[in-house]
Parts: C-alpha cells; sequence; structure tokens
C-alpha cells in the first residue's frame, strides 16, 4: 500500500504507529466496513455467516460510561449484536477524536460542528459538591467559606477535569489550593467522598441515592453544576450508526436533565 501511494502509512518503532495518512485510510476502511454490512442480508446468508462483526468505536466520558451511556447501549447491543470499543475521552476532547478519524461518535461537551458530522443535543448531566458528614465535621465545622474551602482536600479526575475549581468560583468566588487528590476513576472518585477523604463534583445520577441516606450532604450553597452534552455522530447512511444514535438519544432523554434551549 506504501509503495502504491508513495506515502509512509506506518511509522514503524516500538511500538508502531500510524501516519496521519495511515489514521485517515483507517477511518476510511472502517466507515467502508460499516456501509457493507448493510449489503449483507441482500448478499445471502454465506455472506453474512462470513463476516466479521461490525464494530463501532465511540469516544465517550467516564461519568457517562458510570451513569446513563450503559442504558443506551445493553438494548442495542442484545438486538442488534453489533460490538462496541468505546474509548474513555473527556467530554471537553471528544471532537478531537472525531477529527482524526479514530471515533465514528462521541459524547460531547462541543456543540462546534464537526466537518462529516452532525451533532444532537443530549441534555445536561447534573453535577452536586458532595462531602462525607464526617468530612464537613472535620473541615467545616462553622460552615463552609471561601478560606476553608481553598484549604480542604479535594477530588480531581485527571488534569483536564476543572470541575471542581468552577465550582468553587461560582459558588464561593475563591480559587481551590494544592491539597488535591487524582482520582481517574468514576467509581473511586464516589468512594473516597464517601469514606472522607475528601470533597468533589459527583453526578447526582450516582450521589442522589448516598444523600438521600446521609451517607452524602451537599456542600452549601448547594448549587449544582450542569454540562450540557452532545452526540456527534459521522454522516454515514449506515443502519448500525441509525440505530446506536436513537439508543443513545432515548437514554440521554431518559437519565439527563432536559435541554433548556
Amino acid at each position: 500500500m506504501e509503495e502504491r501511494l508513495g506515502a509512509i502509512l506506518v511509522l514503524r518503532g516500538q511500538p508502531c504507529a500510524l501516519t496521519n495518512l495511515g489514521k485517515a485510510l483507517t477511518a476510511h476502511f472502517d466507515k467502508v466496513q460499516l456501509l457493507e454490512a448493510d449489503l449483507g442480508p441482500a448478499l445471502g446468508t454465506k455472506a453474512v455467516s462470513s463476516a466479521p462483526p461490525v464494530t463501532l468505536k465511540v469516544a465517550v466520558n467516564a461519568d457517562g460510561l458510570g451513569t446513563w451511556f450503559p442504558h443506551a447501549v445493553a438494548g442495542f447491543t442484545q438486538i442488534t449484536g453489533i460490538m462496541l470499543d468505546v474509548v474513555l475521552e473527556d467530554e471537553g476532547h471528544a471532537s478531537d477524536r472525531l477529527r482524526s478519524g479514530e471515533v465514528v461518535a462521541a459524547v460531547t461537551a462541543d456543540p462546534n460542528p464537526v466537518q462529516g458530522c452532525k451533532t444532537i443535543p443530549l441534555g445536561t448531566l447534573r453535577y452536586v459538591a458532595c462531602a462525607s458528614p464526617a468530612f464537613v465535621d472535620r473541615h467545616f465545622p462553622d460552615g463552609v467559606d471561601p478560606s476553608r474551602l481553598a484549604g480542604a482536600p479535594y477530588l480531581r479526575f485527571d488534569r483536564r477535569d476543572w470541575l471542581q475549581a468552577r465550582w468553587a468560583r461560582d459558588a464561593h468566588g475563591t480559587e481551590l489550593g494544592t491539597a488535591v487528590h487524582w482520582m481517574p476513576s468514576t467509581q473511586a472518585f464516589l468512594d473516597f467522598a464517601l469514606l472522607g477523604v475528601a470533597w468533589g463534583l459527583q453526578p447526582v445520577l450516582l450521589a442522589q441515592p448516598h444523600i438521600a441516606a446521609g451517607r452524602l450532604v451537599e456542600l452549601p450553597p448547594a448549587m449544582p453544576l450542569d454540562v450540557m452534552l452532545y452526540w456527534t455522530v459521522a454522516r454515514l447512511h449506515a443502519a448500525s450508526l441509525r440505530a446506536l444514535t436513537d439508543a443513545v438519544v432515548k437514554a440521554a432523554s431518559d437519565n439527563l436533565q432536559a435541554c433548556t434551549s
């Protein structure tokens, strides 16, 4: 293929890596496979049985995987038999995966159009600032104020997670300090808050049962933070992509906060 095109497609090394052209060709091949899968029934039983299963590569944020997204794919995969290759990506950067052709669809917080794709508003994933009662008693004995909040240990998912800092500025007009625990797991993020290690922004879908049971409390002034989510998907006339889009939109409607505009 490289000789035919007169270009390098693979960078030989440990490990090997695709060049930009190699990535573009791989993305094109994946899309062609999706379209060819729709021809299976017309080509007969033999063609269908010999073809590899269709796999859709999508990018989803960790909190989506830990809350509402499994509701979208459970029924979809059972009915269609289609496989998923899920890439974990921050919702603020998932569009880059689409632009590179690495995935055919993504859950993203970026409303800006991506060439060759359509963007569908899904709703907002609501977060609440939470801590355990013991943590609140220890660090905020006289109530939450900017000074104490700036010095209290808090959680961050990774270096691109600015939700806690955004909430602190909006709710208390303060910047957070350096007492931070890095916790790149939605479940561990919740567990560490429950155990009184630190406070953090939790998806309300996960936190609400613990708040109702008294295992977590919202930090005053109980101001939620909403992250608007979108489903950006390649404009391919592939039945598998249409079915997945329908399932994602339905699950979002059932689990996310409705769009306000």
